[in-house]
């Protein structure tokens, strides 16, 4: 079949943990937080990926088209919440050949309790105040 050609099946393991939950996969390990998405119905031009506050969007639709039961349309949106301790400006997305498509959210570097973040304020002036010459 072409279509298996181009595509080629996802990998036993990883089909077999979708088929028992779905069609994602999360994991929120100690340095990344993860969504791994079945997109095998789609092709890139046919996804999106954005994040909105603190959540990660996934949306997938792709127009009728034959296969091999007839014609099929489909379509899906995903949200995932993101944790606190991730910063939606570092999500990053990578599709396989095979259709998986992985969001990958970095964790920020963890704080140790007697250590604390110190905001600077940036001022408008000069550091330097001009020398005055004496007369």
């Amino acid at each position: 079949d072409e279509l298996r050609l181009v595509r080629p099946r996802l990998a036993r393991p990883f089909r077999r943990q979708l088929s028992k939950g779905g069609v994602s996969e999360l994991r929120n390990e100690s340095d990344a937080f993860q969504v791994m998405l079945d997109v095998s119905h789609f092709s890139p031009e046919e996804i999106t990926v954005k994040t909105v506050d603190r959540s990660i969007c996934v949306i997938a639709k792709h127009e009728e088209r034959m296969d091999e039961h007839g014609y099929v349309s489909r379509e899906f949106s995903r949200r995932y919440l993101l944790p606190a301790d991730v910063d939606p400006q570092n999500v990053k997305s990578t599709l396989t050949a095979d259709g998986v498509l992985t969001v990958t959210a970095p964790k920020k570097p963890a704080l140790s309790a007697n250590e604390r973040l110190v905001p600077i304020t940036v001022q408008g002036g000069p550091a330097v105040l001009p020398v005055q010459h004496e007369p």
